[in-house]
């Protein structure tokens, strides 16, 4: 998601004629898209900003005058920390929530205008004041039509933003906003658009993409519609809800050429006490049935997920429920994770009492087991 959020902003950009670059040192302007789903990747960030902190004048590619570069923070850990970004970070000039990306040309103009004339070099003065935008609400449409695609060969084609499921460890719908599904028709014509480019390949995005809803539109009918895009080779989706994946779904995806048999699905936990205080709206046995028909009705179907161990409370027998889980079912891939506690989730009320030690020994313990099990099984 956060893929597809640069490139947005990299085609608004483009429009207003910047010109990108792959070296931060010849960057005027240097933006960081963060992620809040986990501390470590909070961390990186705030690290990452630390180098600018003592920043010396540079020379301005567009005037060749010497000035200091703008730097921006958008995203997620924007939301999270909204002003409060530039107590932590000084060196910062603005910080633009997810659903206010599409400012972000506006808030740079601003920043940049004069306002007291022009310096003697030429250049216009900048750091006149600190700007954050957050509480956007629904995105324009047509920044997912400006066209850019970092990859030639794929597009990432949202067809849901924010999320309502509310996972107790989960930041997304505090920072995100709860669950929009963009018109299916726009969809196609931002697919037909890719195609047009030369692009082949599509995946289609979503917090949540098995609650997509536009009307009668599910995402059932959607991939229906998409398999019937002249051009399109091949698409895919993630990520995927458990309480919302049906049957219709698998047989749909059975039933296409172009849609790839992945299903991404994240488990989290295989303890039943576990996943109702994680608030999934599932059982083990739910789940388990749901890989059950998954490989049966998608005969070589890649079926990954994602784990979280040391959750609050989370005893040895909830890891072992976890681990025999992952064990019975084989994974093709997972993803997982270390819990960290995360702002605003109802799991931040809750003692991390799950000591670091020991979460890093079950997280290795899994590991070590998912990765015997994919080299037995090659993606």
């Amino acid at each position: 998601m956060n893929m597809r959020d640069s490139e947005v902003i990299c085609g608004l950009l483009q429009a207003e004629n910047y010109q990108l670059t792959t070296n931060p040192d010849e960057a005027d302007i240097v933006i960081f898209n963060t992620c809040s789903v986990r501390q470590h990747a909070e961390d990186k960030v705030w690290s990452e900003i630390g180098r600018y902190k003592n920043e010396g004048p540079s020379r301005s590619l567009r005037t060749n005058h010497p000035r200091k570069k703008i730097i921006g923070v958008i995203g997620c850990m924007a939301q999270s920390y909204k002003e409060k970004v530039f107590e932590r970070a000084p060196r910062v000039d603005f910080a633009a929530g997810p659903q206010d990306i599409h400012k972000i040309p506006q808030i740079i103009k601003d920043l940049t205008k004069e306002k007291s004339g022009q310096s003697p070099s030429g250049d216009s003065p900048l750091f006149l004041r600190k700007i954050w935008e957050t509480d956007g609400g629904i995105r324009p449409e047509e920044i997912y039509h400006t066209g850019f695609h970092e990859d030639k060969a794929r597009a990432y084609v949202v067809i849901s933003e924010g999320c309502s499921n509310f996972c107790s460890y989960c930041v997304v719908p505090y920072v995100r906003g709860p669950l929009r599904n963009r018109k299916y028709k726009d969809i196609l014509k931002e697919i037909e658009e890719a195609v047009a480019q030369g692009i082949t390949s599509v995946t289609l995005l979503g917090q949540n993409v098995n609650a997509y809803e536009d009307g009668k539109v599910r995402l059932v009918e959607l991939i229906r519609l998409i398999e019937l895009v002249k051009g399109l080779k091949e698409f895919s989706f993630i990520t995927s809800h458990p309480k919302d994946t049906t049957i219709d779904l698998f047989k749909a995806m059975a039933h296409s050429h172009k849609l790839k048999k992945h299903l991404h699905l994240p488990v989290q936990s295989g303890s039943d006490r576990i996943l109702g205080l994680m608030n999934r709206g599932y059982s083990k046995d739910f789940y388990l049935d749901l890989a059950d028909n998954y490989r049966k009705i998608i005969k070589g179907g890649i079926l990954t997920t994602d784990i979280i161990v040391g959750f609050p409370t989370e005893t040895d027998k909830d890891f072992r429920d976890t681990y025999n889980l992952a064990e019975g079912i084989g994974f093709d891939a997972a993803f997982i994770f270390k819990y960290s506690v995360r702002p605003h989730t109802a799991a931040g009320g809750l003692a991390d009492d799950v000591p670091r030690q020991e979460k890093e020994r079950r997280h290795a313990l899994i590991l070590q087991l998912q990765k015997k099990i994919s080299k037995k099984v090659p993606l």
